[in-house]
């Protein structure tokens, strides 16, 4: 096992773990929140992952390690996230078109359609199955790290991301916003 105590780390072994997961980490919160969020949470993760170093026992758990930091972050902004959901299950697709051009804007407007049910699907479900829906969606992370992320088993990973998917399928009408009209995984 490999502790990391601040004091002992030098900058330049933080500047890499900032330089390999910043964008990740971007991404993530600006899926969960919002881009304006982003810029944000995702330094003030690396700030506490910075103060908190000592906390990262084993150097091969850090992105996990960074995700559960940003995710307890989201968690302080919650109530933005939920007005956030609560806004787009009311707004309908308002999109104007450019021109005549049938195909871009069904496109468009299925799209509305499906972001509003999403939002409200979304917002319905208890916030520690949303917060492992995203970290899979979103953040592309694995059972095993997102157990790490939130400090929680991987059968409680699997339990809630099962419980999360039903629900959010369930409010799409049966349909799997992953799958195309062939059936095939986008």
């Amino acid at each position: 096992m490999v502790v990391i105590k601040s004091r002992d780390v030098p900058a330049d072994r933080f500047t890499d773990l900032f330089d390999r997961y910043h964008g990740e980490i971007y991404r993530y919160v600006a899926g969960r929140l919002s881009a304006s969020h982003a810029d944000d949470l995702a330094a003030e993760t690396f700030l506490v992952a910075f103060r908190k170093q000592g906390t990262l026992h084993q150097a091969d758990q850090a992105r996990a390690w960074l995700y559960g930091i940003a995710t307890n972050l989201i968690r302080r902004h919650h109530r933005d996230e939920e007005r956030r959901y609560r806004a787009l299950s009311r707004v309908g697709s308002h999109a104007e078109p450019a021109d005549n051009d049938h195909d871009r804007i069904l496109s468009r407007v299925a799209a509305g359609v499906v972001q509003r049910e999403l939002a409200v699907a979304l917002r319905a479900l208890r916030p520690a199955d949303r917060d492992v829906l995203l970290l899979v969606a979103l953040a592309d992370l694995g059972y095993a790290e997102v157990g790490i992320a939130l400090g929680i088993p991987e059968g409680t990973v699997a339990s809630r991301l099962n419980r999360a998917r039903k629900a959010v399928r369930a409010a799409l009408g049966g349909a799997d916003p992953t799958r195309d009209s062939s059936g095939a995984i986008r």
